[in-house]
């Protein structure tokens, strides 16, 4: 299963995953929020984005 979600609001934006999975992610990108956002301006400009630790 994969699932694409807009950053920084985790809206689904393609894709499906069971909805105890997409809590777990709502989680994630809520406590990593501005992480991601730094991650894709590194993106964007072509640079190597940092790692980001999983939710545990």
């Amino acid at each position: 299963m994969e699932v694409i979600v807009e950053i920084p609001n985790g809206e689904v934006l393609e894709g499906h995953i069971p909805q105890s999975k997409m809590k777990l992610l709502q989680a994630w990108v809520e406590l990593h929020k501005d992480e991601l956002c730094a991650d894709w301006d590194l993106t964007v400009s072509g640079q190597q984005p940092y790692k980001i630790d999983p939710l545990r």
